[in-house]
């Protein structure tokens, strides 16, 4: 799963945020095995740095984090004319169909629930970012 540049061969840049290491490490693990560079933040306020300072390819988000969760997150980056694109899968145990519908009323792109499958993960993010580059 890399992009072509050019004349090289450069990973997809992703951000992983959430406040659970052991997920932030699964996640990770998965993109990593994938091909993908990956940085990682543990709330909100920590991804709004990381993507303004780092600019990812796509940020894979929990919801539930403190301080400023993930729908505040993701409204303020969509709100930003520098992360506005970046294309944003979240990732959470709300499986409520209202959770659901807000995320994507939200701009986010994909909403998948937790627990996970590694593959349909990686499938989520190559569909999402082969969408979004178009």
């Amino acid at each position: 799963m890399s992009k072509d540049s050019d004349a090289k061969h450069t990973a997809y840049k992703i951000l992983v945020v959430d406040d659970e290491p052991d997920i932030r490490l699964i996640v990770s693990e998965h993109l990593e095995y994938a091909g993908c560079h990956v940085i990682t933040a543990e709330d909100g306020s920590r991804a709004i740095d990381a993507a303004l300072e780092q600019l990812p390819d796509l940020i894979i988000m929990d919801i539930m984090m403190p301080y400023i969760d993930g729908f505040q997150t993701l409204e303020f980056l969509k709100r930003n004319e520098k992360t506005i694109d970046i294309p944003v899968i979240l990732l959470s145990a709300k499986s409520q169909e209202e959770d659901i519908k807000k995320g994507k009323m939200g701009y986010a792109d994909k909403y998948m629930t937790k627990p996970f499958d590694g593959d349909e993960l990686i499938s989520e993010v190559k569909e999402t970012l082969e969408r979004c580059s178009k």
